[in-house]
């Protein structure tokens, strides 16, 4: 009787392992995958409908090529992730194509308070161009999720001159002139119907 044959895995195109350097590696970048790395941002999460059916993603092109026990890696991560306008909440397509260099260090060589829990690291102003790998193995997912989410501005707008929405009755004015009378401060509410003599 023979043995069911073994399921194998395949290598994700994430990882490279450290004995293949140098190389160069070619990552696809799915919209699932855009989707799961800005999932929870207030701007991603108001966009209405399937968040993984956007034309979101794109491709990471990087280098690697290690320096005694570290990895260097440079490229660069293109493509688009989309966002709600911080005026009107229509969504808004941003490209992203900045290049990439950073260094994958192993544990023993992380600075102490990037081992320690997210709440008690304070980034420093080169902290983020270092990531942990295990010596065996570098896992580029991190990286790439990374660009994704630096790619949101805090304010994102769809166009300069948005107009926004009413904030009365909710309408998009960039599609149509809002008919709501501003609302009297209450501060003057009792001078309203004041009538002074002429």
């Amino acid at each position: 009787m023979s043995a069911a044959p073994k399921s194998v895995t395949p290598p994700s195109p994430f990882k490279v392992a450290v004995r293949d350097l140098p190389a160069t590696r070619t990552v696809a970048v799915s919209a699932a995958f855009v989707a799961d790395a800005v999932k929870g941002l207030p701007l991603r999460d108001a966009l209405d409908g399937d968040a993984a059916t956007l034309d979101d993603g794109g491709t990471a092109v990087l280098e690697l090529y290690g320096d005694e026990e570290n990895v260097h890696v440079s490229g660069t991560v293109t493509g688009k992730v989309t966002v709600a306008c911080g005026r009107c909440v229509g969504p808004v397509g941003l490209e992203l194509g900045e290049p990439v260099r950073v260094t994958f260090l192993p544990p023993h060589s992380m600075p102490a308070d990037d081992l320690a829990s997210v709440e008690d690291v304070e980034l420093g102003e080169n902290d983020l161009d270092v990531y942990p790998f295990d010596g065996e193995t570098v896992d580029l997912e991190p990286l790439i999720r990374e660009q994704f989410v630096l790619a949101v501005p805090f304010a994102p707008l769809c166009r300069e001159d948005c107009l926004g929405l009413c904030p009365q009755c909710g309408a998009d004015r960039n599609h149509a002139p809002c008919v709501c009378e501003k609302p009297v401060d209450p501060r003057f509410a009792a001078l309203q119907g004041l009538k002074l003599p002429s």
